[in-house]
């Protein structure tokens, strides 16, 4: 095939309407060849050797190819992992910049193929939530509607599945305002998962940081296309995408995995080796390496691939798997100001979209909550934590529940960063399911086939008396009102709200807490909804309603208590009078009230005028038995209470058992009550 120089830039193969041209990066390789494939991928047409090789960056120019061509690559080079270089030029590699890999790539069989990037936009434009009116809603494209029964059956678990109009009304009728995906980058299933018939359900073992999974499309081919109908449907609703992405670590595990790609292009470079053994992998993220985002050309790659989804493909924003590995510097540890994080900061792109952390790893240091710059919200596994522990019940944990509730100003005021810096969460993919917090104590991964070694032991969980399944009524009933309770405390928290897709309809996984390999109706959503279902499904609704209906629990800013002549937060004991000292660590406490001014917002609306609510109080009562609240002066309005009976009250709230209640100052008729 006709072959000219080229050009090193961009890096990937390249369609400029009438032919294309690849670019490698290879510092230490010594030869490299890209092999053309016939349509199935099966057989090499051509081996086009690349001579030309500018910066280390190998290209040529082929006239003649075309979108659709299938290709790889050999590498040729020292096979020498003394010295960290394991070239295998015998293997047909992936590009790093492929736009879409098909194949199994598991197999050794993915081929990458060149695509025309156009794609009719028309008057697309992102939603641009504020992050104080942002309410995430974490999902997976396959499990949110491989068991819808209105999805067309061949859409289902797919792009174009998550754009059908029965998915867009649920999302919508919700009320939330952006879904986060569980990776989609392309991916490589594990041997030892396909040996036992398992997959990489949630997809944390990327290969492609430019490809969408192909698996997640109704037609693999037109993957691109699919998902930019997607976002673009999705945006169309107002609803942004988030993407949860994995430049961690690569699929191609320590040095024992396969090679794919990276490690047969470039070794040396693209991963972090031991000083004292290049031979061996730093491994912070518990996978088996870590991509080395500390060198210049793959924090390159990193940043190309960021920006390539925001421009190309207009998603929203980013939540990084296991930040703390993408920041830490040359000598290993994490780094506020290094080259990452300082790349993202100063990025036009990457400015105007929303930025979200998993602000930890699995290496020395690498627990980094609150280390993130400005511009970044992080998941906040303290409020987790705390916000379990108190609703099952464990005492002395009200001083806590108050700073989670406040935004956890402990952790992220100290860097400048406002309320917004806190994505909140009670449950996500990882871990129990909501239905299954409030049903089981234990994990029961049996089902993984690790022996129910795997997952974490310490879930702070509580059955409410009966491990798993229950008949007995009132052990149902108190299950569905701690789930009232734990979304209700979610909603009504200052910060940013993450909700696991199907617990809003009490979605089991059977007490699997680590259902990552699970591709099946174990993970997916179940769309067949009881009557408990549908009541937690309409109770989700009004809670976004009532959040979105009170900027109170949409500040910018810190509570500041009695730091203020008129408080904008008093917290209140079980009696009604404001907490004291000896009262937030007492081992007993278990109720707590929070009253927040309607005057204490010090905000302003786009016009100027002063942002105004009611007062509001929250009342929270994780005792067993009920509490008889007095409440402050004036006329209070139930807005919403968790407990399945809400009776009369003047002066005194009655206060059930394992409950939570909101109520207004009755200074005008606010929109909002529920009660009427």
């Amino acid at each position: 095939m006709l072959a000219w120089r080229g050009r090193p830039h961009p890096l990937g193969a390249t369609w400029d309407g009438a032919g294309v041209n690849f670019a490698l990066f290879s510092k230490h390789a010594t030869r490299v060849e890209l092999c053309l494939f016939d349509s199935k991928g099966r057989r090499v047409l051509h081996t086009v050797e690349l001579r030309e090789r500018s910066d280390f960056i190998w290209h040529a120019y082929l006239p003649e190819a075309r979108p659709g061509q299938l290709y790889a690559y050999r590498v040729h080079g020292p096979q020498e992992p003394g010295r960290g270089h394991r070239f295998e030029s015998e293997r047909l590699l992936l590009d790093p910049y492929a736009r879409l890999i098909a194949g199994r790539i598991a197999s050794g069989l993915g081929r990458c193929q060149v695509i025309d990037e156009a794609f009719t936009w028309g008057d697309d434009r992102p939603p641009r939530t504020p992050m104080r009116d942002t309410v995430l809603y974490e999902l997976h494209v396959k499990g949110f509607t491989q068991r819808h029964p209105e999805v067309p059956e061949q859409l289902r678990g797919t792009y174009a599945g998550l754009a059908s109009p029965a998915a867009v009304e649920h999302l919508k009728r919700l009320g939330v305002t952006a879904v986060e995906l569980l990776p989609v980058h392309a991916i490589a299933d594990e041997k030892r998962l396909l040996q036992h018939g398992l997959r990489n359900y949630w997809g944390y073992n990327s290969i492609g940081f430019f490809a969408p999974e192909p698996r997640y499309a109704a037609r693999p081919q037109d993957a691109v296309g699919e998902f930019k109908t997607m976002v673009k449907t999705l945006h169309a609703a107002g609803i942004e995408v988030i993407l949860d992405v994995v430049y961690n670590h690569t699929a191609e595990g320590d040095e024992r995995g396969p090679t794919l790609s990276f490690r047969g292009i470039d070794n040396f470079i693209y991963y972090r080796l031991d000083a004292q053994d290049l031979s061996r992998y730093l491994n912070f993220t518990g996978t088996g390496n870590s991509l080395n985002t500390a060198h210049r050309v793959v924090l390159a790659l990193v940043m190309d691939s960021l920006r390539y989804w925001v421009e190309q493909m207009h998603v929203d924003g980013f939540r990084f798997d296991l930040a703390s590995t993408v920041a830490r510097a040359p000598h290993g540890g994490f780094d506020r100001n290094g080259a990452f994080l300082a790349a993202v900061r100063q990025d036009p792109v990457l400015a105007r979209v929303k930025l979200f952390a998993e602000p930890w790893d699995m290496g020395e240091g690498g627990y980094q909550l609150g280390s993130f710059p400005s511009g970044w919200s992080e998941w906040n596994d303290k409020y987790r934590d705390a916000v379990r522990s108190y609703w099952k019940g464990d005492g002395g944990r009200v001083g806590e529940l108050a700073s989670r509730l406040s935004g956890s100003s402990d952790v992220f005021e100290p860097s400048g960063r406002g309320p917004t810096a806190s994505v909140n969460f009670v449950t996500t993919h990882d871990g129990f399911t909501l239905h299954d917090l409030v049903s089981y104590e234990r994990k029961h991964n049996e089902a993984n086939l690790e022996d129910n070694r795997d997952g974490a032991d310490d879930n702070r969980s509580w059955n409410c008396g009966v491990e798993g399944p229950a008949d007995e009524p009132s052990i149902r009933s108190l299950r569905e009102q701690q789930k009232r309770n734990l979304l209700a405390t979610l909603l009504f928290s200052q910060g940013v709200p993450l909700l696991l897709a199907g617990d809003e309809m009490g979605r089991t996984q059977h007490g699997n807490n680590n259902a990552y390999c699970q591709d099946s109706e174990l993970s997916w959503v179940d769309w067949q909804l009881d009557a408990d279902a549908r009541e937690l499904l309409e109770f989700t609704r009004r809670l976004i309603a009532l959040r979105n209906a009170h900027p109170l629990f949409r500040r910018r800013t810190w509570f500041r208590g009695r730091a203020d002549e008129h408080p904008d937060v008093l917290w209140l004991n079980y009696a009604g009078v404001e907490m004291n000292d000896q009262e937030w660590i007492r081992s007993s406490a278990r109720c707590l009230g929070a009253l927040i001014s309607g005057r204490g917002l010090g905000e302003r609306d786009e016009r100027g005028l002063p942002v105004i609510d009611s007062d509001l109080l929250l009342l929270l009562n994780a005792n067993a038995g009920d509490v008889p609240f007095p409440l402050p002066a004036g006329r209070w309005e139930r807005l919403l209470d968790t407990a399945a009976e809400n009776p009369g009250f003047e002066k005194t709230y009655p206060l059930q058992g394992r409950s939570l209640a909101l109520l207004a100052r009755a200074s005008s008729k606010d929109p909002s009550r529920t009660d009427e």
